[in-house]
């Protein structure tokens, strides 16, 4: 769904990265706004009481345009639509960027990367003169992924700074995972070389694009692009765990250096500022009709589910109601957001404290997403 896969930024399962919480053994603090759904708050309830999440949070757009907030937690009260690390959403944001260039001009999304960063992609079925820009965008570009680092653990880089040269040079060191345009597989390396190719058109820093052409343009005040060595999260925030051994207490990861991520994973928003992006664009309020058109043409992406489909940084599925959503969702450590929209002006976003550590978790999450949008009459 468009909810978090198991492998989203990271390389690793998340299994294997953390692991859930205790089953709550005590009433959950519960927050909501006025007129609240009750099925809505009652899902944000069952991820902390009953999968161990340490808090949640959602935010959910009706078709009139009005939102609506909630939270739940155990040991503290998470704000309501607190600040959250965003994780692959960004990918959407950096998407959009470059399709932003592609109608203005100044890239064609089916030339060859080697027409923008020349040279920059060599190696053992790699070859920059065989990948077009669309295939990065779309995950079929065959690039290997860089996040296999992170595998045995993540605790030990909370703090470390990666430039996104360091990062593409790790993927560069392995063979192609296949043949570009042969399949599709959801690769954080990819939108490594789209930041990268940002930079080389632009001649600006790839957040700078970003926070210029769409957070500003949007008016998203609750939303940014963290500088380099930004490791804290503005405030209100709830508290981000995670825990690379289950055998070991949680570790508050709030303060985190995210340029492991970049431009594939480093944003920080909240719920509600999710759904204004996102209503935005599938309104087409970023791009212009044969761009938005282009990220809307989808090819299969089982990875994220089994009717799911993925188009050019956006990804879409059918829900429970019948309707078509469109969204993306991340992961990084200590968040997790899942979040959708629909043409009919619904929107909503749903937000853990924890990364989903079992199948049984993921789904949860995915159905309250599902409700948010689906209880709407």
């Amino acid at each position: 769904m468009i909810a978090t896969s198991f492998q989203r930024w990271t390389g690793a399962s998340a299994l294997a990265l953390a692991v859930v919480c205790g089953t709550a053994t005590q009433a959950a603090a519960t927050q909501t706004t006025a007129s609240a759904s009750p099925a809505v708050q009652a899902n944000l309830m069952e991820l902390v009481l009953k999968d161990g999440f340490p808090a949640a949070l959602a935010s959910v757009r009706s078709r009139d345009g009005r939102m609506r907030d909630y939270t739940a937690g155990l040991k503290e009260q998470p704000p309501a639509d607190g600040y959250v690390r965003i994780g692959s959403n960004t990918k959407t944001f950096t998407a959009v960027t470059v399709l932003q260039l592609v109608g203005e001009g100044k890239v064609k999304l089916d030339a060859p990367v080697e027409t923008y960063l020349p040279g920059l992609l060599r190696g053992d079925g790699i070859d920059g003169r065989r990948i077009t820009v669309r295939q990065l965008l779309q995950h079929t570009s065959g690039l290997p992924e860089y996040t296999d680092f992170l595998a045995k653990g993540i605790l030990p880089y909370q703090h470390t700074h990666f430039e996104p040269r360091r990062l593409l040079d790790m993927a560069l060191a392995k063979k192609a995972q296949f043949a570009p345009g042969a399949k599709w597989q959801y690769t954080n390396t990819n939108y490594i070389v789209a930041g990268l190719l940002i930079e080389k058109v632009t001649g600006r820093p790839a957040g700078e694009e970003i926070t210029r052409r769409t957070v500003k343009k949007l008016g998203l005040t609750r939303t940014y692009f963290p500088r380099s060595g930004d490791q804290e999260i503005r405030t209100p925030h709830p508290t981000g765990y995670h825990r690379d051994d289950p055998k070991r207490p949680m570790t508050d990861v709030s303060s985190f250096d995210p340029s492991q991520a970049w431009t594939a994973g480093q944003m920080i928003s909240t719920p509600s500022d999710l759904n204004r992006f996102f209503t935005a664009l599938i309104d087409g309020k970023l791009l212009k009709p044969a761009q938005l058109k282009e990220m809307r043409t989808t090819v299969k992406a089982p990875m994220l589910g089994p009717n799911a489909q993925y188009g050019l940084g956006l990804s879409s599925v059918k829900l429970s109601c019948g309707v078509t959503a469109w969204g993306h969702g991340g992961s990084i450590p200590g968040f997790s957001t899942t979040n959708a929209a629909t043409e009919d002006g619904r929107a909503a976003a749903v937000a853990v404290t924890h990364l989903p550590t079992t199948a049984a978790g993921l789904k949860h999450v995915e159905a309250a997403l599902d409700t948010a949008i689906c209880a709407q009459f």
